[in-house]
């Protein structure tokens, strides 16, 4: 699996560098950013793991899954039984929707992402059985590389934005999505600037 940094990095960094707010990140996490591991089947196992439980709990339960496949490929997923993958910590539900996946991966390898705008990628991942838009959106950030995602469905993000928008208090959703269009086009920089905030290591999905 290659693991590479976007091309457009550089520009987000000089676009977001004159941001009141941003800025000051931007400088602070100098020689650090978004990287893609150009593999859309790991991508979806690691964030359907980390839906709806904390960053540490995932990286338990995905340490343990790791370790019940050996490989993150589907071949690999698909020869542990639905049992093994709960074993692991994975619930019903999450073990299930991961074996799915694996069973579709040959399908989506023929998609042609690149044809695809945002919304069209999101619309196309979500119809596998236990991909939401928050997990399709970790999909198209960190494995599909695209540079304007603000996934305004992630807990992280709200936290990170009222933290350095509001020094911490409440923010409605409405206000955060007014705020980043001055972030556009790159605004899964401005994401990944706002999880490294509040972050001691950078995320990965």
């Amino acid at each position: 699996m290659s693991i590479e940094r976007v091309a457009w990095w550089s520009s987000a960094e000089k676009s977001l560098r004159s941001d009141k707010h941003l800025g000051p990140l931007v400088k602070k996490y100098k020689g650090e950013g978004l990287s893609c591991k150009n593999d859309l089947f790991h991508t979806l196992c690691r964030s359907i793991v980390g839906q709806q439980i904390s960053v540490k709990a995932a990286d338990s339960v995905w340490g343990r899954f790791a370790k019940v496949v050996k490989r993150i490929k589907p071949t690999s997923v698909l020869r542990a039984s639905e049992q093994e993958l709960r074993e692991a910590g994975l619930s019903r539900m999450k073990a299930s929707y991961i074996l799915g996946i694996a069973a579709e991966a040959k399908s989506l390898s023929k998609v042609s992402w690149d044809d695809l705008d945002d919304e069209q990628a999101i619309k196309r991942l979500t119809e596998l059985r236990g991909i939401g838009r928050w997990t399709a959106e970790m999909a198209l950030i960190f494995s599909l590389g695209r540079p304007d995602i603000l996934p305004l469905g992630d807990i992280g993000l709200i936290r990170a934005a009222e933290q350095t928008l509001r020094k911490g208090k409440p923010l409605p959703i409405e206000k955060i999505e007014s705020a980043a269009k001055k972030w556009r086009p790159y605004r899964t920089a401005a994401t990944w600037y706002l999880w490294r905030s509040i972050d001691p290591v950078p995320v990965e999905y």
